[in-house]
């Protein structure tokens, strides 16, 4: 009876990001090691394995690697594996906005 639980708590198991509603759609993910690609989302599994269709990776600034500049690299078919994956947002609808945070430190 408990392996019969577990066996079903097992089969069951689901992601915790719908990523469903970006199928087809234009995303941005960032992965782990400051990595940044958007793309078109072809399709994805429950461990957040993701297909991106003509992927453009966004390269580093030269003289800070820390920052992300305007130059970018054409990728193409890219699958992009679950344990790297950090964030995934949408490309259409955002707009970065600037850190409260910084603005109170210099005042401080």
């Amino acid at each position: 009876r408990i392996l019969d639980t577990c066996a079903g708590a097992m089969a069951s198991k689901q992601s915790a990001v719908d990523l469903a509603k970006f199928v087809d759609k234009g995303v941005h993910v960032k992965l782990a090691g400051g990595r940044e690609v958007s793309g078109t989302l072809k399709g994805y599994d429950q461990l957040l394995n993701m297909v991106l269709d003509e992927a453009v990776e966004y390269l580093r600034d030269p003289e800070d690697s820390s920052k992300i500049s305007n130059n970018t690299r054409k990728l193409g078919l890219v699958v992009c594996r679950g344990t790297v994956v950090m964030t995934v947002s949408p490309t259409s609808g955002i707009e970065e906005i600037s850190n409260p945070f910084t603005a109170q430190m210099a005042q401080e």
